[in-house]
């Protein structure tokens, strides 16, 4: 407006403006600083609004559009309709820094995943697109607003799980149930224990299409843990490979029903780790101190804090390779008094079978936090053995839902099989495969018993 063209400019869209007969403000700044200035108003707001139709028509320069639309993308909410003029401009060859089509398609290529074409043909003067991916502004201004400081970085949630072949299928379902609930960006890593080439496929296939949503397999090294002394340690060796400070570890065997939003800000108030207390043996057991005792299914892990004691971690490792409960009783006997007690609705166990039976250590938890869980854990062998379908002191026995035995009076077992249904292994509850599979390893749960039987019974 320094200039009279730029005057007759603004009294020209004034004048249009008045005619819509809704309220409008027209910034004074150029279009960066203007921009900027609409970002510090959206982060301040207490939830984001955002614009519904954007258009970028500006300087006619690559570098200026791209800049101009990188900027209003940021305000662009989901939805939104943005349209980019002079796309097809004739002044200039369309190759040139001097046309806008360079820096619209740089944009393109950038974004590409975010938006629907409305466009019929590359040959419109405009190009218009419909937003398909949230809203976000990103860390380019000064956070007025401490609360989300953690969403204008857009860092995410970093869950990590560990598996083997065996345990593909259950992980698609864990997976796919954390993406499924969870809006927000997410990057996933699978530490690689030996699976297949044709399971990471089916892994990757399973996912659904989000833009936001980053899968890496990662390499356990050379001389780990895992390799000498099984997948079980896979955990330890975890810690010492993520390429990140915090993360959210869940075995295969979960199903995730809440956005993992709030179980990921869990303030963890100086300890290492976050987990919930074990529903079958809340105070340990008699291989370890009697003290509470956490569950290993679920870790939240400050990798920063957790590592500076890493070899003390290993070193235990060695000592404790036998333990009972393997992995989780090293892990708890290393990380006493250095752990934070997480609710139990994010790592809900034994429900249908032992978390109903009253115990005297069992009865001072708070139980009904599993009623409606964020997180349902699958507790127990995939195929159990005789005698634990057997036992009369915990029925129904506790097995997970893909395996031979099924998980009888699990109230999410249907859930879980539903869940795995929208992954790559849809269909397998019904296939000749899974029949076949099921009838070998009741066979072979019995004749082990037998086998079990005649070893003990001596006769003379």
């Amino acid at each position: 407006m320094h200039t009279p063209a730029g005057r007759e400019r603004h009294r020209k869209l004034s004048q249009n403006l008045l005619q819509t007969g809704r309220p409008f403000r027209i910034l004074p700044q150029f279009s960066v600083p203007a921009l900027y200035a609409l970002l510090e108003e959206e982060i301040a707001r207490d939830t984001s609004t955002g614009f519904d139709w954007v258009y970028v028509d500006g300087s006619h320069r690559a570098d200026d559009t791209l800049l101009d639309a990188e900027l209003a993308w940021r305000l662009a909410r989901e939805g939104c309709i943005f349209i980019f003029d002079d796309y097809n401009w004739p002044e200039q060859p369309v190759e040139s820094v001097h046309h806008p089509r360079r820096g619209i398609d740089a944009f393109l290529a950038l974004h590409a995943g975010e938006y629907e074409h409305l466009s019929k043909t590359a040959e419109q003067y405009q190009m218009i697109l419909k937003k398909t991916s949230e809203m976000r502004i990103g860390f380019l201004v000064e956070q007025s607003a401490e609360r989300r400081f953690a969403s204008a970085l857009s860092l995410g949630i970093y869950l990590v799980l560990a598996i083997d072949t065996s345990y593909a299928m259950a992980a698609a379902v864990t997976i796919r149930s954390a993406i499924e609930k969870t809006v927000g960006r997410m990057t996933i890593y699978i530490v690689d224990c030996g699976i297949s080439v044709e399971d990471k496929e089916k892994i990757k296939s399973s996912l659904p299409e989000r833009p936001n949503v980053t899968l890496v397999f990662l390499d356990l090294p050379t001389g780990s843990l895992t390799s000498e002394l099984g997948v079980v340690w896979a955990k330890v060796d975890m810690m010492k490979i993520l390429p990140v400070e915090r993360a959210l570890y869940l075995d295969a065997d979960m199903l995730v029903r809440r956005s993992l939003e709030e179980l990921w800000n869990t303030d963890l108030g100086g300890s290492s780790i976050g987990a919930a207390v074990d529903v079958g043996f809340p105070l340990g057991h008699d291989g370890v101190s009697q003290k509470r005792y956490f569950n290993s299914g679920m870790l939240l892990i400050d990798l920063a804090k957790a590592r500076t004691r890493l070899s003390e971690l290993e070193a235990r490792v060695h000592e404790m390779k036998d333990a009972r409960f393997r992995d989780q009783d090293v892990l708890n006997v290393h990380f006493a008094g250095d752990w934070a007690e997480v609710n139990l609705s994010w790592n809900a166990q034994g429900l249908g079978t032992y978390a109903e039976i009253g115990s005297a250590d069992r009865d001072t938890l708070a139980l009904g936090d599993m009623k409606d869980p964020g997180v349902v854990h699958f507790t127990g062998p995939i195929h159990p053995g005789l005698v634990a379908v057997l036992n009369p002191f915990v029925q129904p026995y506790t097995s997970k839902p893909w395996g031979y035995a099924g998980a009888p009076g699990h109230p999410f077992k249907d859930e879980w099989w539903g869940a795995l249904n929208e992954t790559a292994w849809a269909g397998w509850q019904g296939s000749t495969q899974y029949h076949e599979m099921c009838e070998g390893e009741k066979r072979k749960a019995i004749q082990n018993s037998i086998t079990k039987f005649e070893t003990r019974v001596q006769f003379y």
